[in-house]
């Protein structure tokens, strides 16, 4: 038996032995390849992708330098034009400065500055777009000794107590050769702060001194470079090694920025020898080259799986599912791929997009609310001319008592002002303020009486038809009177082209409050588009057309609903609807 048994190892043996050897010299030698191309691979891919993303660090470094030039060009040349206003020299000559405040805010609003501010010859302030600043002391301040020494602009910048720096234009004025005082703007670079942080891991500027001024990362400011680079937590060298050592994409860092390597990317900004510096990460080039490489591994993987296949023996089922799932994978890959491509041609125009989007979101956003402002303070500063001008009347003829009646109004209107200014964020998102019980018709008698002035200017006959007993519903007081206002004036403009103006305004009470305020102008032209924002008929510098559309908000916000129509007999229509506090309603509250 042992003799029968030898012949058939050894024929085995010289069956299967030379399969064997070639079986593993063919996976020697796909590892082999595959082990090459990943790594002539990675090198490759790693150099493009690392050029191209400093050639996108270089070109955001070119756009934030220029827009941050932009805007300091664009302050420098305000203290000339405004060392030149004779009202303003006016007021400093004559030490009357009721109107300068004012004067400053309707610049600072054309201008963009972040403030604007002017001094007396003793370094007072006398007028400021800030009031909180009014009578502060600047006298041993840089930009006012600098400012009264010299003839030019004299640009200044100094650290702030709470962090960070302010950056200031001040210039000298003079009347008759005579220096009057300084006229000071603190131009807004803190803009630029935020922008950077949204789009790029970390950027810093740094002046002739190689301070840093403005930084992305707030620690940063008033360090040098070195400095800023070294606040760097103790254990980060240790983490940082063990990244790189299990990253086959790692590079080696400019520097490290929060313990992560980054290319360091720095230019001269034509400014006072400032300079720029921005930092960008290596994660999106690890991840594109990594997606290569998984790509590279899985079309060798897919490689050694067809010779396994191709070598084993199995039967016909198993082979076409193999082949099945073989062209499926490939699909998969050709679909990949295409994906990355179309990936990569979006990223190079991703960092312009964003960049615009930002500064877009941002200019509207602070559009909409400078008009928003200027929108609902007219009616109080309306009012408040009016009442100044009786009492002023009423002290020539000696009636001090009645022009202080006046002056209490006048508390009431500045008072109301500020709660005006607080409930402006209703338009941007809902309000949280809490709500109380109130009587609808007391809401309508305020209202009436802060459009007294405008009712008597215009002589419009008004009809307000209320019942005896209170109205009561769950609200905020003063954005209610809000609402009314707006639709009063609303009526009152619409009726500006009408030979005999009249207004009829009905309080209900049912299942709602309702109040109605019923004009005999034109009618409505446009009632879709009617509560839109920034939507009006009336001419530029009459309204800017957020008066509904803020009015509506606050409406949908107390649960009640406000709408238009045209009335049957000509005019508009406007209703709005409150639900009615009732006794379960309060005792729900």
């Amino acid at each position: 038996m042992d003799g029968e048994k030898q012949p058939f190892f050894s024929g085995g043996a010289r069956r299967t032995s030379p399969l064997s050897w070639r079986v593993r010299a063919a996976l020697a030698l796909l590892v082999l390849v595959a082990a090459a191309t990943v790594y002539v691979t990675n090198r490759l891919l790693t150099d493009r992708f690392t050029e191209t993303t400093k050639n996108r660090a270089e070109v955001r470094l070119a756009l934030y330098s220029g827009n941050l030039v932009s805007e300091l060009r664009r302050n420098a040349i305000v203290p000339q034009l405004l060392g030149r206003d004779p009202a303003l020299i006016g007021a400093l000559n004559s030490a009357d400065f009721t109107q300068s405040s004012q004067r400053l805010i309707s610049y600072v609003e054309e201008i963009g500055a972040a403030s604007l501010m002017l001094l007396d010859r003793d370094g007072r302030t006398v007028a400021a777009t800030d009031r909180n600043r009014l009578g502060e002391n600047h006298r041993n301040a840089a930009y006012f000794v600098d400012a009264l020494r010299s003839n030019a602009t004299v640009f200044t910048t100094l650290a702030r107590e709470a962090g960070g720096y302010s950056f200031t234009y001040s210039r000298r004025m003079q009347s008759q050769g005579e220096g009057i005082g300084v006229i000071v703007v603190e131009v807004d670079l803190a803009k630029f702060e935020r922008a950077w942080a949204g789009i790029t891991e970390a950027a810093l500027v740094t002046n002739s001194e190689g301070t840093i001024v403005l930084a992305t990362e707030p620690r940063w400011r008033g360090l040098t470079l070195p400095e800023a680079l070294n606040r760097q937590p103790a254990d980060s060298a240790i983490e940082r090694a063990i990244q790189a050592t299990a990253d086959w994409t790692a590079l080696p860092a400019d520097a490290y920025v929060q313990g992560e390597a980054v290319m360091q990317i720095e230019g001269r900004i034509p400014f006072r020898g400032w300079k720029m510096t921005t930092f960008t990460t290596y994660a999106s080039i690890r991840e594109r080259v990594n997606a290569v490489l998984a790509l590279e591994i899985m079309g060798f993987a897919l490689l050694l799986a067809l010779a396994f296949y191709a070598l084993s023996r199995k039967t016909a089922l198993r082979m076409a599912l193999f082949q099945r799932e073989s062209a499926e994978l490939r699909e998969l890959n050709a679909r990949l791929q295409r994906e990355i491509a179309e990936r990569e041609r979006v990223q190079e125009t991703l960092a312009v997009a964003e960049q615009t989007l930002a500064q877009s979101s941002k200019l509207a956003a602070l559009g909409e609310m400078s008009a928003a402002v200027s929108h609902e303070l007219n009616q109080p500063l309306a009012a408040m001319k009016t009442y100044l001008a009786g009492a002023r009347l009423l002290l020539r003829r000696n009636r001090p008592d009645e022009a202080l009646s006046a002056f209490h109004r006048i508390d009431d209107l500045i008072e109301r002002m500020g709660s005006i200014t607080r409930q402006l964020k209703s338009y941007a998102r809902k309000g949280q303020e809490s709500f109380s019980p109130l009587d609808l018709a007391e809401a309508l008698s305020g209202a009436l009486s802060m459009m007294e002035p405008q009712l008597k200017s215009r002589r419009v006959k008004i009809t307000c038809i209320q019942p005896d007993h209170p109205v009561p519903v769950m609200g905020d007081r003063m954005r209610i009177e809000q609402v009314l206002v707006n639709l009063l004036r609303n009526a009152l403009d619409a009726t500006k082209s009408v030979a005999d103006p009249q207004i009829e305004i009905i309080l209900a009470q049912g299942e709602t409050a309702t109040l109605s305020v019923r004009d005999n102008g034109h009618g409505i032209e446009d009632i879709t588009a009617l509560f839109e924002p920034f939507y009006t008929t009336k001419q530029p510098g009459d309204g800017v057309g957020l008066g509904l559309a803020i009015s509506s908000g606050i409406v949908a916000e107390l649960g009640g609903r406000l709408t238009a129509r045209n009335g049957e007999r000509g005019g508009a229509v406007f209703e709005m609807q409150l639900p009615v506090l009732n006794e379960g309603t309060q005792a729900a509250e």
